[in-house]
């Protein structure tokens, strides 16, 4: 790939403590089809060889690798608009330290979409999950049009954070990621623009491994958790329909929280998720 003045695409991935995994999030963007893209680095304050395991990367790869080391772990959504504010690019993409894409040509299926649909901010796609061992748990389609995702967006998350690419200036219109991250974010902008979740698998996840800061649940706590939840759905039951469904769903995941054996049920979760995403496709 070559390096750009004037990159189309940021990709912006926050870390910390990651020296062993981040190459392979770092691989996926530089494999990507699409060139004209810059990669924004944020370190939230790693004390291994995260540095230098990035600069090794800097010096081999003709790409354009922004890395900025700030000492606040704790404060990951600043850091990740920090990124997003000094991005060059008109798309944003993002993706998390422990997580990788798994489709070479994701970035640019997403920007020929939103270069021919000027009246979509986001585009997704969809996502497999693994287990910290590699092993494939489930992977799913998320609903596909506009009006199927606002359908569902009260109840849960309709986009995989690391899947989408996002117009930077609708972004900015609707101020940014706050407290509730990237659902807050979505909401926000379904009032500037329309959403499309293309019907591929763009990532891998493993759900964040201990330590990643940006796990909201963990974060928060299971009760501050489902507070926050709830008062996001209050805020925009008179934007989005199922408001009521919402709240029962949400409900119930806090229930699953307190489940000794939770991981092994994940697999019934998602399919209990499907029965409120009626159009998500399961493979």
């Amino acid at each position: 790939m070559m390096k750009s003045d004037s990159p189309i695409v940021s990709v912006v991935i926050t870390t910390y403590n990651r020296e062993k995994i981040l190459g392979r999030a770092i691989e996926s963007v530089l494999r990507q089809s699409y060139s004209n893209m810059e990669l924004i680095i944020i370190d939230n304050g790693s004390t291994d060889r995260t540095r230098a395991v990035v600069q090794s990367y800097i010096n081999n790869c003709n790409f354009k690798i922004n890395y900025i080391y700030q000492n606040d772990k704790g404060h990951y959504i600043p850091n990740l608009n920090n990124g997003i504010n000094i991005a060059k690019g008109k798309y944003i993409a993002i993706l998390d330290d422990d997580d990788f894409w798994c489709d070479k040509n994701k970035i640019e299926k997403q920007v020929d979409f939103l270069e021919k649909n000027i009246d979509y901010v986001l585009v997704g796609g969809g996502a497999i999950k693994i287990d910290q061992e590699g092993k494939e748990i489930v992977r799913y389609l998320l609903p596909e049009k506009d009006i199927d995702i606002r359908k569902k967006i009260l109840i849960s998350n309709p986009f995989v954070h690391i899947a989408v690419l996002f117009r930077k200036d609708a972004w900015e219109k609707v101020g940014g990621y706050d407290e509730n991250l990237d659902w807050g974010l979505w909401l926000r902008m379904g009032k500037v623009g329309k959403f499309y979740n293309m019907q591929e698998f763009f990532v891998v996840y493993t759900g964040h491994l201990p330590g990643n800061p940006g796990f909201i649940e963990k974060k928060y706590g299971r009760l501050k958790w489902l507070r926050l939840n709830i008062k996001l759905k209050k805020k925009y039951k008179n934007d989005y329909p199922s408001y009521k469904r919402a709240i029962l769903f949400c409900q119930m995941r806090y229930l699953y929280s307190f489940l000794p054996f939770r991981r092994e049920l994940w697999p019934l979760l998602f399919r209990v998720r499907r029965l409120f995403f009626s159009r998500t496709v399961f493979k």
